[in-house]
């Protein structure tokens, strides 16, 4: 066959390669920020180099730490002859949905009692959070222009999972860079001033990226300000027990809004607080004002869920039922997570006592032990952040984030004699 009735024949049959999609119009993404960080780390051959990039527990000898609790609650499903591997159903582990409604809502929450939560295992946080936004985005009542309020800053996925499903995501003051600390006034301008019905993104405890939460009576006058203007409360609750060591305490805010009749739905993930990261377990749990639009709410996640991932995975939702239903292994999951808290808490306090203390280093530092939970957002600007990674081989993100979690006893001294330098113009 010559060339040109080659060429004939493949245009005439479809088999023409040129004429298939080669996807030269897909623009280029950038590289997830925190991950490039983690690279640029690992690629890194100084000896001193220093990981503040990762929301990651390590124990003090900079290793990940699998929870006593949890490798005992391995042993038991490994040694159960009745476990199987059919699929869950498509709202998940019921016992395990239980439980964590429980853990989030309480026990005695008038939600569960009077049959208004409706819990779905979902993957992880951020598969909470994307069905959550699935969920409004078909069957919120919107007013206006689907849109929902995230605090400035927040989690940087939380952009990318409303904008995915149509929601627009506007900035609410939240972080005061004056004080490094709650832009309160702001905070509450803003909720004042949104129209009726708006949807506001809250991080339940521990907030990402900068460590600073209200207080209990700040959260009050939110819940008071919510009620008043018919906002929805769309909670972000990924430290629970993580933040402060007690897992009732984190949960405060959830249980608050709850009992004042506050409209809302609760992302929940144990990733952090159990140490499963990579088993990507979580709930969503939506609270209805009514146990029948609680079942019509619950038909219709069970509908997109379907469609997304069919059935959660078992694995992680079975290690999580275990600890969570019986009191032996719940009473050792709390002392695994003082355990974490209490390290990270330790260096929030040893970080603090070296910079004023030792090293006087320039500026207020109370922020570093006002803050709370995994991150602590320093202070410092951007060229200071690029400063640590360029000189000292210490890697955080620009906006001065850093993970606590990547602190320990063998190199805090040397985190915080090079934050002084950077801080003091010696570099």
């Amino acid at each position: 066959m010559s060339d040109r009735i080659r060429q004939v024949y493949n245009h005439l049959s479809g088999s023409n390669t040129m004429s298939a999609e080669t996807w030269q119009d897909v623009p280029l993404a950038p590289p997830d920020s925190i991950f490039k960080l983690t690279a640029a780390y690992k690629a890194d051959t100084f000896p001193q180099k220093v990981n503040l990039g990762v929301g990651a527990y390590r124990d003090d000898d900079n290793k990940p730490w699998v929870l006593p609790v949890i490798k005992k609650a391995t042993q038991i499903l490994l040694n159960d002859p009745n476990l199987d591997h059919e699929y869950l159903p498509i709202t998940g582990l019921p016992e395990f949905s239980a439980g964590a409604a429980k853990l989030i809502l309480g026990a005695d929450s008038p939600a569960i009692a009077e049959g208004r939560a409706v819990s779905v295992q979902t993957i992880s946080g951020t598969g909470a959070n994307h069905l959550g936004a699935l969920f409004l985005s078909r069957f919120y009542h919107w007013d206006a222009p689907k849109q929902i309020y995230l605090s400035n800053p927040t989690w940087t996925n939380h952009h990318a999972i409303f904008k995915n499903v149509g929601i627009q995501p506007i900035d609410y003051p939240y972080y005061d860079p004056a004080t490094i600390g709650l832009d309160f006034d702001g905070f509450i301008g803003t909720l004042e001033s949104a129209a009726p019905g708006s949807v506001f993104l809250l991080h339940a405890c521990a907030h990402n990226p900068t460590g600073v939460d209200p207080t209990r009576d700040q959260w009050k006058h939110i819940a008071e300000v919510i009620v008043a203007k018919n906002h929805y409360a769309f909670f972000d609750c990924a430290y629970q027990g993580f933040a402060s060591g007690d897992l009732n305490n984190d949960a405060w805010a959830v249980r608050y809004f709850v009992e004042k009749g506050v409209p809302m739905l609760v992302c929940q993930s144990f990733a952090k607080n159990a140490g499963l990261y990579g088993e990507r377990i979580g709930a969503l749990h939506v609270v209805p004002p009514t146990k029948d639009a609680a079942d019509r709410v619950k038909s219709q996640l069970s509908v997109l869920q379907c469609s997304e991932i069919s059935n959660p995975p078992a694995y992680g939702a079975r290690l999580v039922s275990l600890i969570l239903n019986d009191s032996a292994p719940f009473d050792d999951w709390n002392r695994d997570i003082k355990t974490m808290a209490e390290r990270i808490i330790s260096m929030r306090n040893e970080l603090y006592r070296l910079l004023t203390e030792e090293l006087k280093t320039p500026g207020s530092w109370v922020h570093i032990i006002n803050q709370i939970g995994m991150f602590s957002f320093t202070g410092i600007n951007p060229s200071q952040s690029q400063a640590l990674i360029d000189t000292f081989h210490i890697y955080l993100t620009a906006n001065g984030r850093i993970s606590m979690a990547g602190l320990n006893s063998h190199n805090i001294r040397y985190f915080a004699e090079s934050l002084d330098k950077v801080v003091r113009g010696q570099v």
